[in-house]
């Protein structure tokens, strides 16, 4: 099927775009974009596949979450063992999250609050 686009990025606003680049980059394993410049925008290296990138958003808060009615855009990342995987983000800077609806994945906030799953892969 072909469609109207291809996904490049997906974009998270956030206060400090540098520090949050750093973190994804350690889940994700894709390294930071070089940037001489613009630290207002920075983006990690997809390698010409869909990546990340990070827009500095000086008065954005963390998300109320999970919360009845609203929902909203998170990352689901894909790993083999969700124990490993558990234990690597919590290394990184996350927080395991206390909302866990299901055995497949486990919720996670990045070091903003951000709201993010590790699946387990179907291998």
């Amino acid at each position: 099927m072909t469609g109207i686009a291809r996904l490049q990025l997906t974009v998270l606003d956030t206060p400090e775009p540098m520090a949050l680049a750093r973190f994804y980059s350690r889940l994700v394993g894709l390294p930071v974009a070089e940037s001489e410049t613009d630290h207002d925008w920075v983006e990690l290296d997809g390698g010409g596949g869909p990546s990340l990138a990070f827009q500095l958003a000086p008065a954005k808060t963390a998300p109320a979450w999970p919360q009845e009615g609203a929902l909203q855009a998170h990352l689901d990342l894909e790993v083999d063992d969700l124990d490993a995987g558990e234990a690597a983000v919590l290394e990184a800077g996350a927080t395991k999250h206390e909302h866990q609806p299901g055995e497949s994945f486990r919720v996670f906030l990045d070091p903003e609050g951000n709201p993010f799953c590790l699946v387990r892969s179907a291998q």
